[in-house]
């Protein structure tokens, strides 16, 4: 090799390669999502673009799925990281139920980057989010290439990426699941939407700190209970604590049973066995009719 004629690393502007985001760079990397795939450590497989987010408000850029099947958000940009992508991200995130956020922008400032450090100190697995700079590069007249540099992740990504990798298939449980929630949304559609695969369907509730989450046990029926939202730093107990009685009286009316009592965070559960499917009509509308109840007294108890 004659190190004489080694070239010089130039840097490309993104503009000069991708003029639009809309129409030229979100287009590209919804058919090139290898380049993050190889930089996160998982692969990703392509959904769609411009995924409607609500009643036509928000549209998020593409949408992907990883090797579990989760929903992955990504959020792309060709210009700095800025306050009104980082909304969006959040408002995705929520309108979308994504495991995985990725939001790519040409740099972060620091308060973006302690942005994204700070909903992954709050949040656990199976949630997370990235921080991905893109770059172009070329050597001479060679063509150019983007790079693509994790700037910030959770603390225990590699670890989950190695449980994401070990797993690439849904599970029996997750199968099981999956069916079970998809029963639900055809009965059900404002319940949960199809093919999730999940443990627990989350419903916040509006203009409270809390949510309702519903979940489903493989032969031991299902069940809904209270949590914080998510981001919430408060304590759960302290936040459910005066709302025990009175959903303990709505519930015991429903039920038609005066000493009925709740579990711990609220909690109250179907025992059935959820592995006869002939059950799932009736646990679908058990956790309809409850995830009501709940949602009633959170609404209109004034505590």
């Amino acid at each position: 090799m004659n190190i004489e004629k080694l070239g010089c690393l130039e840097e490309v502007s993104l503009r000069a390669v991708w003029e639009r985001e809309d129409t030229h760079f979100t287009p590209w990397l919804s058919k090139h999502l290898k380049y993050l795939s190889d930089v996160i450590g998982i692969d990703l497989e392509y959904v769609k673009r411009e995924a409607e987010i609500g009643p036509g408000r928000f549209r998020a850029d593409i949408v992907a799925r990883d090797p579990q099947n989760n929903v992955v958000m990504i959020e792309n940009q060709l210009e700095a990281a800025d306050l009104h992508h980082l909304g969006q991200v959040l408002a995705y995130l929520a309108g979308l139920d994504a495991h995985i956020v990725i939001w790519v922008a040409r740099s972060f400032d620091e308060p973006y980057l302690s942005a994204v450090r700070w909903l992954n100190d709050h949040t656990e697995a199976p949630f997370a989010f990235l921080a991905v700079r893109i770059r172009v590069v070329k050597i001479g007249d060679s063509p150019a290439a983007p790079i693509f540099e994790v700037l910030e992740k959770p603390n225990e990504w590699d670890r989950q990426v190695k449980d994401i990798v070990a797993d690439p298939g849904v599970s029996k449980l997750g199968q099981f699941r999956r069916r079970f929630w998809n029963h639900v949304a055809q009965r059900h559609p404002d319940v949960v939407k199809p093919n999730y695969a999940g443990s627990n369907v989350n419903h916040p509730v509006e203009g409270s700190d809390l949510q309702i989450s519903l979940y489903v046990m493989i032969d031991r029926g299902c069940g809904i209970f209270l949590t914080t939202r998510r981001g919430v730093g408060s304590d759960a107990k302290t936040l459910i604590d005066p709302y025990r009685e009175p959903l303990r009286d709505a519930l015991a009316e429903q039920c038609r049973q005066d000493d009925f009592e709740l579990g711990e965070y609220a909690g109250t559960s179907l025992k059935v066995d959820s592995s006869d499917e002939n059950n799932w009509d009736s646990m679908a509308d058990w956790l309809r009719e409850t995830m009501a109840v709940y949602e009633k007294v959170l609404r209109n108890s004034s505590v």
